[in-house]
């Protein structure tokens, strides 16, 4: 049984593909949306480069808010890099996540001074959270020699909650969740309710990943990654396109602090999450566990279905989980408009259902979704189609969703205050 939750998003940010900052991007995804190349990160023997979505080269963005200090994001081996105000080693995954973090409280209007007196939570999804980077030290033991440490403890240290509430002196509640693609959105989910449950005054919330070689190929082995640009919902669609990025929303109750009405951007109505453990990697072919997450957050939220606006899809551009989201919204909600925002950013694992959220909530609050790039065929298996072209709208509510490997389902509403 979910806590009836009564709070408000008061700050978002987004680091992604489109740009270092939510501004940026989503300026970009409705004017200049990025086109994936190969990996510069790191290289393969794969003779087909598979494009991804990396962060934006940028050596003058401020990657943060001026309460927070400036922060150097720029140019460096073997990638790009946020350098820490407390100057410590760590990777770009928890470099985004601090990254983002300060955004998110920058646009919340929420000083270092206002932290001291709050009990703080930190609840942030990954997957891989880039432990498995550093090949180059496993070569190097295998072979007999004695790599210097300096990858592990740079890999002990970045755990993103952690790095987080480190960087931030915060002492509430923290946890990372891994729980595969579904990981940004159950960390909303999961930070909402301890507010709920009245164990801290302020939640971080979010989700950050970084582009991992181990997943790179990991992806191409189970042939599910598009050699152009991926496809969501098309009926030629070839799979997906991976990506990297972190997206945070700060969390506050409504109810304990009531001048907080004028500063909520919108509320989390609801949240719903099941597994149908049908495989793997492949969703249950009756869309169950989906069925069973969105019935729990419209329930949880007290809104109908026809209060839903708009969905923003988990919309992969593989073949069974597009072929899935798609039977379940035309059996449940024929009539909402539903797109899928990874032909922008790429799937970005961990971090996908946190930018996704965040990208949910922009759209609801300026009244404008964007259409579902990559899109031109209806699928016949379906017969349905996502929204085809930038619109205008106007609702109170919006759903975000995620269907993850292991037949993980997690489903996050917004409403406008």
């Amino acid at each position: 049984m979910y806590r009836k939750m009564d709070v408000a998003v008061t700050g978002i940010s987004c680091i992604c593909a489109l740009g270092t900052t939510l501004d940026q991007g989503m300026k970009n995804m409705f004017e200049n949306v990025p086109v994936p190349s190969p990996p510069k990160q790191f290289s393969t023997d794969h003779p087909i480069k598979y494009p991804v979505f990396s962060i934006p080269d940028s050596e003058n963005s401020n990657a943060r808010g001026s309460h927070y200090g400036q922060a150097d994001y720029g140019k460096s081996e073997p990638v790009n890099k946020w350098v820490s105000k407390k100057n410590l080693d760590l990777t770009l995954t928890a470099r985004m996540a601090i990254a983002a973090a300060a955004q998110a409280l920058e646009d919340a209007g929420i000083t270092p001074e206002v932290l001291k007196y709050k009990r703080v939570g930190v609840c942030m999804g990954t997957t891989v959270g880039c432990a498995l980077n550093n090949d180059p030290f496993y070569i190097k033991y295998k072979q007999g020699n004695q790599p210097g440490m300096a990858p592990i403890k740079r890999f002990l240290a970045s755990n993103p909650t952690e790095s987080i509430a480190e960087e931030f002196d915060l002492d509430g509640p923290t946890q990372t969740i891994v729980n595969a693609c579904a990981s940004g959105t159950d960390a909303i989910g999961i930070g909402a309710q301890w507010l709920a449950a009245d164990l801290c005054d302020l939640v971080i919330a979010g989700g950050t990943d970084e582009l991992c070689k181990v997943t790179y190929n990991g992806f191409i082995s189970l042939m599910i990654t598009d050699d152009t640009t991926c496809k969501p919902f098309d009926a030629d669609r070839n799979g997906l396109n991976l990506g990297e990025g972190a997206a945070i929303v700060i969390l506050e109750p409504i109810k304990k602090t009531p001048p907080l009405k004028d500063r909520a951007k919108c509320r989390v109505a609801g949240y719903g999450s099941a597994c149908d453990a049908y495989h793997l990697t492949a969703p249950k072919p009756d869309g169950q566990g989906l069925k069973t997450a969105i019935n729990q957050a419209l329930a949880h939220s007290g809104l109908a279905k026809t209060d839903i606006g708009f969905i923003n899809a988990h919309g992969t551009g593989t073949r069974d989980n597009d072929k899935i989201e798609m039977r379940v919204f035309k059996q449940l909600m024929p009539d909402t408009a539903f797109f899928s925002t990874k032909g922008y950013t790429g799937h970005t694992l961990g971090a996908a259902g946190a930018i996704e959220a965040v990208f949910t909530i922009y759209n609801l609050i300026n009244g404008i979704i964007p259409k579902s790039l990559g899109f031109s065929k209806k699928d016949p298996e379906t017969d349905i189609a996502p929204v085809t072209k930038t619109q205008t709208i106007s609702c109170r509510a919006a759903m975000s969703q995620s269907v993850a490997f292991g037949g993980n389902n997690s489903v996050l509403i917004f409403s406008l205050p």
